[in-house]
């Protein structure tokens, strides 16, 4: 059972199951066949209320159209990062604490320092302790973290499952459109470490395999 965006324990307020998946990640420690093991859990979240709403990006821009812009995308995609930040400010009062910050790169610079990628380019890395794949992946779930914080702090959609905010981010917003695209430009990359990172670690495999499919037709 895999977990993206933030909910590898399932739906908020589901202790039983949540517990479940505790003891079954206790145990691999008990495994012989360690000390690095990869297992599926066997049982699907229980989805939420939630799931029932049908989620689209709470931000919407009128003159997304205009043709003398030279960059469209990447418009929107900076649009919509600032206009998603009072959502995000709600949940950080709301909970006290957020998974945003690992790549060490402002809010107000994710968006410049991704699409940087999408135009085929290397941004200079701002953290000298790892690889620019790193704080390529590490940017990367800052983002989708930054956006499911914000979202999930409107009212009544506190308890959305990962599967629903799965759906909306990849299929409602500019971001994951972005971040389609940016694996798309970093899998024709010279640098090997970036082919594997944008291969494996921005989107989840079943999203690639959709997108594939849908170029096909």
């Amino acid at each position: 059972m895999p977990f993206e965006l933030g909910r590898p324990l399932g739906v908020p307020n589901d202790k039983e199951f949540q517990k479940k998946v505790l003891f079954s990640l206790l145990n691999l420690l008990e495994r012989a066949d360690g000390p690095y093991i990869i297992d599926d859990f066997p049982e699907d979240a229980p989805e939420s209320d939630g799931d029932a709403d049908v989620l689209s990006c709470p931000v919407s821009f009128e003159d997304d159209n205009k043709t003398d812009d030279p960059d469209p995308l990447k418009t929107r995609f900076l649009r919509e990062i600032q206009a998603m930040y009072p959502w995000y400010e709600i949940a950080l009062r709301k909970r006290g604490r957020t998974t945003v910050g690992g790549s060490g790169i402002e809010i107000s610079s994710l968006g410049e320092f991704l699409y940087s990628f999408v135009k085929g380019d290397i941004p200079e890395n701002p953290r000298n302790d790892v690889d620019i794949s790193v704080t390529l992946k590490l940017a990367a779930e800052d983002v989708k973290s930054y956006y499911v914080e914000g979202v999930t702090s409107q009212p009544g959609q506190e308890g959305l499952s990962s599967r629903a905010l799965k759906e909306w981010f990849w299929n409602h917003t500019t971001a994951g459109n972005v971040l389609l695209a940016l694996v798309a430009s970093c899998s024709k990359s010279e640098n090997e470490t970036l082919r594997m990172t944008a291969s494996y670690f921005i989107a989840p495999m079943d999203v690639l395999m959709n997108k594939n499919k849908a170029v096909k037709k």
